[in-house]
């Protein structure tokens, strides 16, 4: 839920339907950077945001390394959908069925990880992360908040909005939220768990 003037990263943007959908729930008054690691596939995000009539600064970066991109300026708030398994869409993609692997996961998991803490180090006091997979497996979600809130103590789990905790198919965990693949809906499966940073001392 951006609010009109914040500064907002999206991180692994592309194809930029989530850029799109800050921009429109804000109207356009957004300064946002979408940033992708995949410079090509920013072209798409280009396209999705040029139809949409709205505009961001687009940044091919590798966010697991020290971020030159950056100009020193924390952002209020930062979607991470990152990178995982997709188990949560095999219903449209089959195949992940035969290219996914146990032995995967850790990795995967540990891409993740890496993820959020760079992420979270652009995150101004008091600023909020939105962590998200496509994914159904707890190694991907829970368990990845689980080890973040535990090295990070300036961290907290913050709560939903009332309109959309109790919507179906969401399910509270222990620590976030997913939904399940729905038969009958044809919906996929989807994980998030949105993080405050505490504030310092004499900020909101």
């Amino acid at each position: 839920a951006p609010l009109p003037g914040e500064r907002v990263l999206d991180a692994c943007a592309a194809p930029g339907g989530k850029s799109g959908a800050l921009l429109e729930f804000a109207r356009g008054a957004l300064d946002l950077v979408a940033l992708d690691i995949d410079a090509r596939r920013l072209g798409l995000v280009a396209d999705n945001l040029s139809r949409l009539q709205r505009s961001a600064q687009l940044v091919a970066a590798d966010l697991r390394r020290e971020p030159d991109w950056w100009d020193g300026r924390p952002f209020d708030a930062i979607l991470l959908d990152a990178p995982c398994s997709a188990t949560g869409v095999i219903r449209r993609h089959p195949d992940i069925k035969l290219l996914r692997r146990a032995v995967d996961l850790p990795a995967l998991a540990e891409t993740q990880s890496e993820l959020l803490r760079n992420c979270w180090r652009l995150l101004r006091p008091g600023g909020r992360l939105l962590y998200c997979t496509c994914s159904v497996l707890p190694a991907e979600n829970t368990a990845v908040i689980e080890r973040f809130l535990a090295a990070e103590p300036g961290a907290r789990l913050d709560s939903l909005p009332a309109a959309v905790r109790h919507t179906p198919p969401l399910q509270a965990q222990s620590l976030g939220w997913q939904i399940l693949p729905q038969e009958k809906a044809g919906g996929d499966g989807f994980y998030y768990a949105c993080l405050r940073r505490d504030a310092a001392p004499g900020t909101a």
